[in-house]
């Protein structure tokens, strides 16, 4: 288990709902991974790559609503600038992405 935190640090993280409009494969990344465009709403649109190959296929994944943190800095992957961080849960080497249980609103925030 990780450290305990408190509110304060856990109010920071800025959660919001999006829908996968574009999904790539990402030949340069060092472990199997798509590169994904999301829209956020009014947020705008973002991109991030995920390593979720093993148990999803390019084609299943438009228009998929998705969790993501927003307010991360943005990172160099490769040759991709990802500037979002999807969530999933990871159970050994298989990532399952995290995502509403209905359609909602892209940019909704998750408290």
């Amino acid at each position: 288990m990780k450290p305990e935190l408190n509110f304060q640090d856990f109010s920071k993280i800025d959660i919001r709902v999006g829908t996968i409009i574009e999904a790539n494969n990402f030949p340069k990344a060092r472990h199997p991974a798509y590169q994904l465009v999301i829209d956020f709403g009014a947020l705008g649109i973002r991109k991030t790559s995920a390593q979720i190959t093993k148990r999803y296929d390019l084609s299943n994944l438009l228009g998929v609503q998705v969790l993501a943190v927003v307010n991360f800095p943005k990172k160099q992957i490769a040759n991709f600038m990802s500037e979002c961080l999807i969530l999933g849960a990871v159970n050994a080497d298989d990532v399952i992405l995290l995502k509403p249980e209905q359609k909602i609103k892209n940019g909704t925030s998750v408290s």
